[in-house]
């Protein structure tokens, strides 16, 4: 059940980016690993590949999951139990983003990322809280943002972010006593395709100049709190928001 034993990961949004890291990251510390993607097949199969590569004895299996959608939420959790008996550890990192000043934010958009990081992060967690209650233990750990504290043109994003915030504090105060854990990781600009593809080369001059860590993250530095907040040594570490961003806890 924890980072230094053995666990089952079942991770969302884990076939790009920091999710594909996160994957191949908690297989590499030993641990079998589910993992969902959207729509990219192509891409979540390279990332089995990679931990195929590892040779090291874990599972990983892949699942196409649309988080907004419950009854596939339902559907897959009962696939992934069926596959592993189990899950220990439930990391929330699907996400999406629609950039739009308040004004001309569409319904449609508000709606889709509110649905897919916020409403998404709710189904998978009442899904999977069973079997952590049957195990007598376990982890729930969401992957929030700078956002939360308000960015402009990402309303939807932000609110969504900041969701997550209440949801797993509230998570922590109900099964606390469980021996459940439910915590958040506020992340600032990390080096992955998306950030290199769709950040501004003004931000990326913000971010350097005005960081602490005078650079931006990588991904390989999420999966390592990720992994503490699943050990055993984070057992007392509840409720909490735990900020890698390099330092710079706010953006414009």
């Amino acid at each position: 059940m924890a980072s230094d034993e053995k666990s089952v990961f079942f991770i969302t949004g884990g076939s790009r980016g920091i999710g594909a890291q996160l994957v191949l990251d908690a297989a590499a510390a030993g641990h079998d690993v589910a993992f969902t993607y959207r729509s990219r097949s192509d891409a979540a199969e390279s990332v089995q590949a990679s931990v195929k590569a590892l040779d090291n004895g874990v599972r990983c299996e892949s699942y196409a999951l649309d988080v907004r959608d419950p009854s596939q939420v339902e559907a897959v959790a009962d696939q992934v139990l069926d596959d592993f008996d189990t899950v220990n550890v439930v990391v929330n990192n699907a996400a999406m983003n629609h950039n739009q000043l308040l004004f001309s934010l569409e319904d449609e958009d508000w709606h889709d990322v509110i649905q897919t990081n916020l409403t998404g992060a709710f189904y998978v967690t009442r899904q999977f809280l069973p079997a952590l209650l049957a195990n007598r233990g376990g982890r729930f750990i969401h992957i929030s943002s700078l956002a939360a504290n308000g960015m402009s043109g990402q309303a939807a994003y932000a609110a969504s972010k900041a969701g997550m915030l209440g949801l797993s504090a509230t998570i922590a105060k109900e099964y606390g006593k469980k021996n459940i854990t439910s915590n958040a990781l506020i992340l600032g600009f990390f080096d992955t395709d998306l950030t290199r593809e769709q950040m501004s080369d003004r931000n990326k001059l913000f971010w350097s100049e005005f960081a602490p860590a005078g650079r931006m993250g990588e991904a390989s530095e999420v999966s390592a709190a990720v992994l503490f907040l699943a050990s055993k040594g984070a057992s007392f570490v509840n409720g909490q928001v735990l900020s890698v961003t390099g330092g710079l806890d706010w953006a414009p």
